[in-house]
């Protein structure tokens, strides 16, 4: 259905992951649930989600409860019982350490890039034919310092502040793609 939209935040769950550069991609779902007035999220599967509309769209918005690394069971899932075509109408959100804090890249599809979560989505989907909007949180700060550590860390300060502006233009951008098309969120929101 070309009105209906699947948009996947991506993120592990639990109290211990909240907060942590690797859960942008949840931040910016549910800042998108609070901003539409989205139902929800309610269990849905191996994950939690949200329906509700933008304009003429239909969307659902996704949590995948499958922790990262497993995400793409969750969004198979999603695509199969909503009967999304992934290549137009799935958009994916996830945390990069190869953007700059607070940097937001869109792309109409690609590699994983290093990103576990991204990675299985491209195992289960087939291809890595799908929309993505990534979220800068930046490079570990020293080369011999642990990635684990950095990604699952809780930035302060004002690190926090240029994460949360982020997502906000993120959450922006989510929606500038699918009121206004890809093409025309890419021009506006990669800097």
């Amino acid at each position: 259905m070309d009105n209906l939209y699947l948009i996947v935040g991506l993120g592990n769950p639990g109290s211990k992951y909240e907060g942590t550069r690797h859960n942008v991609g949840f931040e910016v779902a549910d800042r998108l649930i609070d901003d539409l007035k989205i139902d929800g999220p309610t269990r849905f599967g191996k994950s939690l989600t949200g329906k509700g509309r933008l304009g003429d769209k239909r969307i659902i918005v996704m949590k995948p409860l499958t922790y990262m690394n497993l995400s793409g069971e969750a969004v198979r899932e999603g695509v199969d019982f909503y009967k999304i075509d992934h290549t137009a109408n799935l958009i994916v959100i996830s945390d990069d350490i190869d953007l700059d804090e607070g940097r937001i890249r869109i792309r109409k599809k690609g590699s994983a890039g290093g990103h576990n979560g991204l990675k299985n989505i491209v195992q289960h989907l087939g291809d890595g034919d799908f929309i993505r909007v990534r979220v800068g949180v930046g490079a570990k700060p020293r080369p011999e310092a642990d990635l684990v550590s950095h990604v699952l860390g809780r930035p302060a300060g004002e690190d926090r502040k240029v994460l949360d502006e982020a997502e906000d233009r993120a959450a922006q951008a989510v929606r500038c793609i699918i009121e206004e098309g890809v093409d025309r969120a890419m021009n506006r929101f990669n800097s």
